[in-house]
């Protein structure tokens, strides 16, 4: 099993996520469908929680027993916050022309800013990797704590995702063939070319970063969280994947950053990873590993064998075949996703990235629809 779903917690944590998944639905829905809907979520409400994050850091709203300051102040939960945040406002600047997102140069915009997040992941990655390499000496699989709380096993399985999501960034095509959705309030930005060979090798190697590095986070950020736009994409909103995965992104990021409680310690705490082998039997919690994990880091013991100790003494035994089998299955998925690309723009003679690629395929014809585009 990917998540140990089978202690008597099991039931309230398959509730929480799908009030994860249909939040994040409507959410979107309501971000995407007006321009106020879409302002009252991706300018205001950030607006006010960057006032709320400042203050709360000089000592209000609880100072450090506050929620957000005492468990997600790591810079990259920031940093995917208000990267999240800068591309569904950016996406919006194209889809209803406002500013410089009427001009031709600036639909490299998506590309860009997708592409940094995706390098960020691969960074994360890698640190994860030279900490297994840097407490054993090799890749075999390692314990270390992060600057987030979070026990995390290292190892090959790293390295591999990591060239997976480096692959991905160019599996992204017809990169500045962007269009707005033709009905009344211009929903939606559209990246016909964006079409399902992309989107599942993002979602297998995506899920396999959040696995990797954000274990115990997993179950929402990398389940619940890419499901929501994928599932959207199928059923009515072909062509928007990509405005939609950074809409539900950024309202993930401002929910757990403010209410991290939920997938800590709540009734709803999120179902642990088999990576951690014998914690539920051991009545191990998300919480518990998180205090464990935070202390460490604090004494500046986070990437020392100390970790691997600590892990044993609550009665924790690594387990990461899963982590191998789906870093496999990422690389693999995208090795592919890119020899169908490399095929069909050899086939057609174009550049890939500044043409269509997937042309007569179901899902570009689809989304070409929706733009009213001949």
């Amino acid at each position: 099993m990917l998540f140990q779903l089978y202690s008597a917690h099991a039931s309230m944590q398959l509730i929480g996520w799908v009030l994860v998944f249909v939040g994040l639905i409507v959410m979107n829905e309501i971000g995407r469908r007006t321009k106020w809907g879409g302002m009252a979520i991706f300018v205001v409400i950030p607006t006010i929680l960057t006032v709320y994050f400042i203050l709360a850091h000089l000592g209000m709203f609880g100072g450090k027993m506050n929620p957000t300051v005492a468990f997600m102040d790591g810079w990259f939960h920031y940093f995917k916050l208000y990267a999240a945040d800068i591309g569904c406002v950016g996406f919006m600047m194209i889809k209803y022309g406002w500013g410089i997102g009427k001009k031709k140069w600036f639909k490299w915009f998506p590309w860009f800013i997708v592409a940094a997040n995706i390098m960020i992941a691969n960074v994360s990655d890698m640190e994860s990797a030279l900490a297994a390499l840097k407490i054993t000496g090799n890749l075999s699989g390692a314990w270390w704590a992060s600057n987030e709380g979070v026990f995390i096993y290292g190892g090959w399985w790293n390295v591999v995702n990591a060239l997976a999501g480096l692959i991905n960034i160019f599996c992204m095509t017809g990169c500045i063939h962007l269009y707005t959705s033709k009905d009344k309030n211009k929903s939606d930005m559209l990246w016909p070319d964006m079409t399902i060979w992309f989107i599942l090798a993002y979602d297998v190697w995506n899920f396999e970063y959040t696995y990797l590095n954000l274990p115990t986070h997993s179950w929402y950020c990398g389940v619940a969280l890419l499901l929501a736009p994928t599932f959207a994409n199928a059923f009515w909103n072909k062509g928007g994947w990509i405005q939609n995965r950074a809409n539900t992104l950024a309202i993930w990021c401002m929910w757990a950053q403010v209410v991290p409680m939920f997938q800590l310690s709540s009734r709803f705490a999120a179902a642990l990873p088999s990576v951690y082998g014998g914690a539920t039997e051991a009545g191990v919690t998300t919480m518990d590993l998180y205090s464990k994990a935070i202390a460490l880091y604090n004494a500046g013991q986070g990437k020392t064998a100390e970790a691997g100790k600590i892990i044993a003494d609550m009665g924790i035994t690594a387990d990461p075949r899963m982590q191998g089998f789906v870093a496999i299955m990422a690389i693999a998925i995208n090795v592919v996703c890119m020899t169908v690309i490399i095929t069909r723009s050899l086939k057609a003679g174009k550049n890939p990235y500044s043409n269509n690629v997937f042309e007569g395929t179901k899902d570009f014809e689809e989304a070409m629809a929706r733009a009213g585009v001949a």
